[in-house]
């Protein structure tokens, strides 16, 4: 299983960031053509992919990656999240971030439950992570836009304890793994989109 898992995570991460590292090598490739014309173009491509390689990167550090001190800074889990989730709406429909402060042995949880219900998201809307009862919730606004479909797969895999071979599934599959390790436990909100309590 832990081998499955390190192949859905690193292939989900590598379709995430892939886009934008042939960006930055094609905006390479155009400044070494020489062609002045383009300059602006080539220097605004630079900038937008760089932004967003960090975000995604600094947040897959801290989601996937060894524990570190940093899982235990509200300021730096909120500004990772925040920052990852501006790289995946558009301006007009952006995916905002409400972060009460949580407990700080929920912070890894709290990265890939926010991954998890992002990828639901259809045209942008708010995820909120605050404490609830003994733990944290990680729950979308009501009135969000969502594939019906991909939410559905995830509830059925939360109920079977376990996701399909799907590299998409690799936020779920990391967090039924903290589950199993018993470090916590993970209830679905009831409500018509989705949503996850984690105690």
């Amino acid at each position: 299983m832990k081998q499955n898992l390190s192949e859905l995570i690193s292939t989900r991460l590598s379709h995430d960031v892939i886009g934008n590292v042939g960006a930055v090598a094609n905006a390479v490739e155009l400044m070494e053509e020489g062609d002045v014309d383009f300059w602006d173009d080539i220097k605004s491509i630079l900038k937008n992919n760089a932004a967003v390689l960090m975000a995604r990167l600094k947040f897959f550090r801290l989601a996937f990656g060894l524990h570190n001190a940093n899982l235990e800074n509200q300021d730096v889990l909120r500004e990772t999240a925040s920052a990852y989730l501006s790289t995946l709406g558009s301006r007009n429909t952006p995916i905002n971030l409400e972060w009460t402060p949580i407990p700080s042995a929920y912070g890894r949880a709290a990265l890939l439950g926010v991954m998890t219900v992002a990828d639901t998201l259809i045209r942008g809307g708010t995820i909120s992570v605050r404490p609830y009862q003994k733990g944290i919730s990680v729950v979308h606004n009501e009135d969000a836009q969502i594939s019906a479909e991909k939410v559905a797969l995830l509830k059925d895999s939360v109920n079977a304890g376990e996701t399909a071979a799907d590299a998409q599934l690799a936020p779920l599959a990391a967090l039924l793994a903290l589950v199993k390790e018993g470090s916590l436990r993970i209830y679905l909100v009831n409500r018509a989109g989705l949503g996850f309590v984690f105690e």
